[in-house]
């Protein structure tokens, strides 16, 4: 593997050690260190902030594409990485550079001079300090967990809030109640500042549309004010007052449908004068969003199984929500062909192993389970009795190399490959090359 020790990486291993827990939701720290350095997320160019369960990560990426379609400049901040931490910053439609990052992280750690503060909410504050000095027409930032108490909740007057799909996730700290779940999401919205939400149960809308309501925040929520479909081989968004006929998404998968209905609602709701109906267009055909049902065609693995005459497909998706989405995206993969599909799966030990396979019981050949390189990834073991539990055949490999090696082993036509289950596992992926870095 290439060697990817950058120079802000010892800035980044002292950064993780100045609060003992990995999360710890609150606002105060972040507004103590946002107030050292001169607020600089009161300096940021409109603000599109994105909340949710899944998706949040897609939809930003199609508003992005949309808003580069129009020539706008736009910063970027999304999380996790997944091959450098840079990735999580881009700075005008560029992503930061190693020794750019190097340095803010130098200033921001100073000004926090030793003070307790979580990772998330130091490098937010880089994040911010990095946007706040260089110009731009737009700035658009994924929640990294929750809401309410979210580091990037500090931004006082979004030009859009934006709700995805709420679901399961983060247990240990958003807990089991969808509601309370909703609450903290809904907790982006602004006073009088419009909402955008993708498409809700019954019990978190309700929360969603109270929170507005309260707040007098114009809401735009799918299923009730407009929807995204696929017809005659386009994506149609059908709202209130207009009818957009837009291609289908470059990303693979239908719930990419909604997740551009969304964006694209968001983008009428900014309301910008050089964002057009044709600029968003060219948006959802031009976006990319790397590990989220990626067809890989470049990299190691990649050509291993175009010599075995394959394809080999990415996704990061991690709960129950994602899995559904992504065995939808298998089934129309399976009526194509006819090609099953062997699931190479790592998931993190606090996920819903058993839930994440039943979603995929039926679109599954079968499930081989590995390690990867987090602390807290479930021991394959223990995916395999869930796989099994589930209903699906599955068996352990000892890492990646040997899985492929052993789904490819069997006669017949080989299988379609699925490397799925966690972001960290599609990293390791993407870092075998740097031709598959995201950029």
């Amino acid at each position: 593997m290439t060697d990817r020790l950058l120079p802000h990486d010892a800035a980044l291993e002292r950064l993780r050690l100045l609060h003992p827990k990995l999360i710890d939701l609150s606002l105060g720290r972040m507004r103590r260190l946002c107030a050292d350095l001169g607020d600089p997320q009161r300096r940021l160019p409109p603000v599109i902030h994105v909340a949710g369960t899944n998706g949040k990560g897609s939809t930003v990426a199609f508003l992005r594409a949309m808003a580069e379609a129009a020539g706008l400049k736009v910063h970027v901040f999304t999380s996790p990485h997944l091959v450098r931490f840079a990735e999580r910053i881009r700075l005008a439609g560029t992503l930061i550079t190693e020794d750019h990052l190097a340095a803010v992280l130098q200033r921001v750690e100073t000004a926090n001079a030793g003070q307790a503060i979580t990772f998330f909410e130091i490098t937010t504050a880089a994040a911010f300090q990095a946007f706040s000095e260089v110009p731009a027409d737009l700035c658009l930032l994924e929640v990294g967990l929750g809401g309410s108490l979210d580091a990037t909740n500090v931004i006082e007057h979004p030009a859009v809030s934006v709700i995805c799909p709420v679901d399961h996730d983060h247990r240990e700290f958003l807990g089991d109640d969808i509601a309370s779940i909703a609450g903290e999401k809904a907790g982006i919205i602004k006073r009088g500042r419009p909402v955008v939400s993708g498409w809700q149960g019954e019990e978190a809308f309700a929360v969603i549309e109270a929170r507005a309501r309260a707040l007098g925040a114009p809401l735009a929520a799918m299923g009730r004010d407009f929807d995204a479909f696929a017809q005659g081989g386009r994506m149609v968004l059908q709202a209130d007052d207009r009818l957009l006929d837009l291609p289908l998404p470059a990303l693979a998968g239908a719930h990419q449908i909604a997740n551009a209905g969304v964006a694209a609602m968001a983008a009428l709701a900014l309301d910008h004068p050089r964002l057009t109906e044709a600029d968003i267009a060219r948006g959802v055909e031009a976006v990319v969003w790397p590990a989220r049902m990626q067809r890989l065609t470049a990299g190691p693995l990649a050509q291993r199984a175009r010599a075995a005459g394959t394809d080999l497909w990415l996704d990061g998706g991690h709960n129950v929500h994602a899995a559904r989405a992504l065995a939808d995206a298998l089934a129309a993969l399976r009526a194509r062909d006819g090609r099953p599909a062997t699931l190479i799966c790592g998931l993190l030990g606090n996920k819903d192993a058993e839930g994440f396979f039943d979603a995929l019981r039926g679109v599954a050949g079968d499930v081989i389970a590995i390690p990867f390189a987090a602390d807290a990834a479930s021991p394959p073991e223990r995916l395999v009795s869930a796989a099994r539990a589930a209903g699906l055949e599955a068996r352990a490999a000892e890492g990646l190399d040997a899985a492929i090696t052993l789904a490819l082993a069997g006669d017949g036509p080989p299988p379609r490959l699925i490397i799925c289950g966690s972001l960290y596992l599609a990293g390791e992926v993407l870092a075998l090359s740097p031709e598959t870095w995201p950029s």
